[in-house]
């Protein structure tokens, strides 16, 4: 048998078909080619991802799961079946309600998707963390769900690392929550502002604010920082800020509760790309610190029985006083020497216990007579020392005057009868030219001396 060419009535030099037709021919073909070629990477794509396809028939309640679906959770292909009442079995009992909320919510064109994370149960009983995502791809006349098309991927692995990452935040929150003080993060932006990006708990013991407070601006710690060491504060941290160096602050705050507290700040500078600067620290409460250091000042400074300044500590003050008036020779400072006259019969007759009495009440009459500049304090015995800033000879004899006159009517009283007491003043004016400050305190008691072997309760000039 013969295979012979089907004649036509066209001429070999015609074209079998129209070019036209070819090129229509050829785009559909490669429009083919390509949906092939699309189809086949998105499969590709999907497979090994951990992800499977799910076709549900909303009108039947039956659904079609894809052979990757099955897998994801230990099924083989024909053990799963297509009908939802079966699907929800699968679904943990504590995310059922949500899931099927959700899905509603799309059904009644309340959300333009569906997409939930929830659990589902695999073959072996164990759960795995899913992320489902679909839509309503056909609808009725009437707006009811026909069809919806969609995926769900394996997200175990992404939530047990967001699990751990929760906990340890938790971790560390709670630590540093239970930590005495503040744990911050402060972060000060190029222009000046700052705020705390992390406050621990502490917060509240250590301002008596809230993280939220401060989380935006910490403009309200300025209300809080004790007025004297507010530019410290702040220069301190400017300070940090430009060399990178660790910060470190001693300062005090009024709180509306506590009162006065003094608290220690220390952190170390990061500086970030946009120019802004990030340091870690941690703030706490120095004030029982603060309080001892100035228990142990004031008993190395302060003379035990009349609670003036002691020798030493006087000394130290004159001779700051000293350097500063060769710095500005426009504010000179006297210097008065005092001694209790007759004190050795005072404690004759009365015995010693009233002779410190007697000590104690003059130095209560002196310091009622100081001004918050002058220093007093208790050089030996029964003599003392004040130096009276800015003063000269004329406001010292007066200061010198107005103690007299007091100690003159107020004398102290022993048992229904008075103690009297007078003191002699030598008073001399501390020179820029003063080798040392002991120099100044030589002429005041050479004054005070003269004035003892005048006849005692006088004042004398050096």
């Amino acid at each position: 048998m013969s295979l012979r060419r089907k004649s036509t009535s066209r001429s070999c030099n015609e074209p079998t078909t129209d070019p036209s037709e070819e090129t229509s021919a050829d785009g559909d073909a490669q429009d083919m080619t390509r949906t092939a070629y699309e189809s086949e990477r998105l499969a590709l794509a999907i497979e090994g991802s951990g992800t499977g396809i799910w076709d549900r028939n909303v009108q039947t309640d039956e659904i079609y799961y894809s052979t990757d679906w099955k897998a994801m959770l230990g099924f083989k292909e024909d053990e799963v079946s297509g009908r939802m009442a079966e699907s929800y079995t699968r679904v943990h009992p504590d995310d059922i309600a949500y899931v099927k909320r959700t899905i509603q919510d799309h059904f009644d064109r309340k959300t333009p998707y569906y997409e939930v994370e929830h659990r589902l149960r695999c073959k072996d009983g164990s759960y795995k963390w899913v992320c489902s995502r679909g839509k309503v791809v056909s609808r009725d006349s009437e707006g009811n769900p026909l069809r919806m098309v969609g995926t769900t991927t394996d997200v175990t692995s992404m939530h047990e690392i967001s699990e751990q990452l929760h906990n340890t935040v938790q971790l560390l929150t709670s630590l540093t929550n239970e930590v005495p003080g503040l744990v911050f993060q402060y972060h000060l932006q190029p222009d000046g502002r700052g705020r705390f990006s992390y406050a621990s708990a502490g917060i509240e013991d250590i301002y008596e604010l809230s993280p939220l407070e401060v989380a935006d601006s910490v403009a309200v710690l300025d209300r809080l920082i004790h007025p004297e060491d507010l530019y410290s504060y702040h220069a301190s941290l400017r300070t940090s800020a430009a060399c990178l160096a660790p910060w470190h602050c001693e300062y005090r705050v009024i709180l509306p509760r506590q009162g006065l507290r003094w608290r220690q700040g220390d952190a170390k500078p990061q500086r970030l790309d946009d120019g802004s600067t990030l340091w870690h620290g941690f703030i706490t409460d120095i004030t029982a610190r603060k309080n001892i250091e100035a228990e142990l000042h004031k008993f190395a400074t302060t003379d035990f029985l009349t609670q003036l300044a002691n020798r030493r500590h006087f000394m130290v003050q004159v001779e700051a006083e000293l350097a500063r008036l060769r710095h500005d020779k426009s504010r000179p400072a006297a210097i008065l020497m005092i001694d209790l006259d007759h004190f050795k019969a005072i404690n004759d007759r009365w015995g010693h216990a009233l002779g410190d009495k007697a000590l104690r009440h003059f130095s209560a009459v002196l310091s009622n007579h100081l001004r918050e500049t002058d220093v007093a304090g208790r050089i030996g015995g029964e003599e003392f020392a004040v130096m009276l800033r800015a003063a000269g000879f004329t406001q010292a004899e007066s200061f010198a005057q107005r103690l007299q006159h007091h100690l003159r009517n107020s004398p102290l009283i022993e048992d229904g009868q008075h103690v009297d007491m007078t003191v002699s003043v030598g008073i001399s004016v501390m020179n820029p030219t003063d080798a040392t400050a002991d120099d100044s305190i030589f002429r005041s008691d050479r004054a005070l001396y003269q004035a003892k072997n005048s006849g005692r309760d006088r004042i004398e000039r050096a």
